[in-house]
């Protein structure tokens, strides 16, 4: 007798939870050689086969320098899209999932890991005195980074100075934390950036202050914009956060994010326990910072939604990290709308605003916001370096001439020239050639008063035909000669920081992101165009025939070269 077939219940393909319908061959992982006929498996069996997809070819488990980045980046950056696909839907479940499958992944590791050591700090032990240098440290780190029995070390609590002459506390973790942190902000940061507000600019991937005050240009340059502006200034916006806010309102692995928030800070040989704040100083704490204050500009916007007759209530909102600004229609707008629901969205987070910082202005008197000065003249605004920027650095550059008085002219060229090219670079986008010319005066002056200390019985005219050189285009050059590696010499001239073109930025769409597919090509358009800027900037640093560079401007490769060299 023949032997019965086991009898199915009746249901539909949805009701099983898995298709059994064959697909054609297709490679098993991208790292598979073979190709086969397979039946889609249960979630169980998904779950499996994505993990394996998300893993490393077996040779990056041996060598650290024989590892190719760009598979790496790639297979981490569809997950994280896809991360923030499942955001946008809704899909709390699917982000869940996502998040372990890429905190689990290796090229997630071998990334988190690849961050930890190849930024500034990665010379900087913490608590632990320990460091990543060899490539066998690094692959030994990668297979480290495991959830089970993961405990972070105290922070390293050192402080930097601020211009105010306050100092401001700064947590350095361990390295194998700061690997965890750079970890689970791979999977974070899809989920911060799908929910971020549209106008926040700091700490976010493709964004920049430049972004932040291009966005004040478009809210109050027009003839009919607000005149009214509130300054917003957090009080201590790192060391407060509510923990218990944090742990209920940030999605990722709440029992990880617990262990990072109280684990507390060495200051000498003493640990001292954190019951608020985050991780300053951390590599997740900038994300976890913007994940509390998103929402504002929702806020903001609700006080006052409803039109007044022809009046709008032209409420605006650009935030940079914990400082924003709020513009609004009238004083009274701000005053008793704006600020009360301001101050109860941080109240819920732990937070409050500086009542010494905090204060409403208008326009035609001008504000303060990232080292800029905003104001209205007329009808005409104009965004220029800020006064207390342009003075930072005049007393940053004299206090390099100052402490250099036995130091040879090329040493003091190669100090000051990396000073004000990063400062005039970043502040090319302002209205800055007046700030430009005014820094060149002082620098000048300060210039010609160190050469005279260095020769007090030699006249001006020796003193100038030793450091300087006469142009058709600039009365004088501070300049010094510098042996290049083929024998020949050159002359090294003292940057000029009005030699910078004045090229506006032109800002983000507010509604673009980093991992949404719809503007990849968006993005690929202004990293050309920013190409381009940069390209051009480059040809008008390169020397002219003879070994004699430009009028104003130096070779940055021979500066760095030299710079090595001393």
């Amino acid at each position: 007798m023949g032997r019965r077939k086991k009898r199915r219940p009746p249901c539909n393909e949805a009701d099983t939870g898995f298709n059994v319908a064959r697909h054609e061959s297709e490679p098993t992982s991208d790292g598979s050689f073979f190709a086969r006929e397979r039946v889609e498996p249960s979630w169980e069996g998904r779950e499996q086969n994505e993990a394996l997809d998300a893993g490393a070819l077996p040779t990056w488990q041996t060598d650290w320098n024989a590892i190719q980045w760009g598979p790496i980046y790639r297979k981490v950056r569809r997950l994280q899209v896809r991360i923030a696909k499942a955001v946008k839907e809704k899909r709390w479940g699917k982000v869940d999932f996502l998040q372990r499958l890429l905190t689990r992944s290796v090229p997630a590791k071998l990334w988190a890991v690849r961050r930890v050591v190849s930024n500034q700090g990665k010379r900087t032990p913490g608590v632990d005195k320990i460091t990543w240098k060899t490539p066998r440290q690094k692959m030994q780190a990668v297979r480290s980074l495991r959830r089970r029995g993961y405990k972070p070390q105290p922070l390293r609590r050192i402080y930097i100075p601020k211009r105010n002459g306050k100092r401001r506390p700064l947590g350095i973790p361990t390295m194998t934390d700061r690997a965890m942190q750079a970890l689970h902000l791979l999977a974070l940061l899809p989920v911060a950036e799908t929910q971020a507000d549209p106008n926040s600019y700091g700490f976010r991937p493709r964004r920049s202050t430049a972004d932040a005050l291009g966005q004040c240009f478009c809210a109050l340059a027009k003839e009919d914009t607000p005149q009214w502006v509130l300054e917003g200034d957090i009080e201590s916006c790192f060391d407060r956060i509510s923990h218990r806010w944090l742990l209920d309102n940030v999605r990722m692995d709440r029992d990880i994010l617990r262990k990072w928030l109280k684990a507390g800070y060495m200051e000498g040989k003493s640990i001292y326990p954190t019951e608020e704040g985050t991780l300053q100083g951390g590599i997740i704490s900038p994300v976890l910072a913007n994940l509390t204050l998103d929402g504002l500009e929702t806020v903001a916007l609700g006080t006052d939604s409803r039109r007044q007759g022809n009046l709008r209530p032209k409420i605006n909102v650009v935030r940079y990290a914990d400082d924003f600004i709020i513009t609004g229609r009238s004083r009274e707008q701000l005053e008793e709308k704006v600020l009360p629901a301001v101050e109860a969205f941080l109240g819920e987070r732990g937070l409050r605003l500086s009542k010494e910082k905090t204060k409403i202005t208008h326009i035609e008197t001008g504000f303060d916001f990232l080292g800029a000065s905003v104001r209205k003249y007329g009808r005409k605004l104009l965004i220029r370096p800020s006064k207390d920027n342009v003075l930072g650095l005049l007393r940053d550059l004299r206090n390099v001439i100052r402490t250099r008085k036995a130091a040879t002219a090329l040493d003091l060229i190669l100090q000051l020239n990396s000073r004000l090219r990063g400062w005039a670079n970043s502040q090319r986008h302002l209205v800055a050639s007046r700030a430009f010319r005014h820094v060149d005066k002082r620098i000048f002056e300060r210039l010609w008063q160190w050469a005279k200390r260095r020769h007090p019985t030699k006249g001006k005219g020796w003193v100038r035909q030793k450091y300087f050189r006469i142009e058709p285009s600039r009365a004088w050059a501070f300049t010094a000669p510098l042996r290049k590696r083929d024998g020949t010499w050159e002359s090294l001239d003292l940057f000029r920081a009005s030699s910078v073109p004045i090229r506006r930025h032109v800002k983000i769409r507010a509604e673009a992101t980093e991992f949404d597919p719809a503007y990849d090509d968006y993005f690929r358009q202004r990293w050309l165009r920013w190409r381009q800027n940069r390209l051009w900037l480059r040809a008008q640093r390169k020397t002219r025939d003879h070994g004699t560079h430009q009028p104003g401007q130096s070779n940055s490769r021979v500066e760095k070269s030299a710079f090595r060299k001393a």
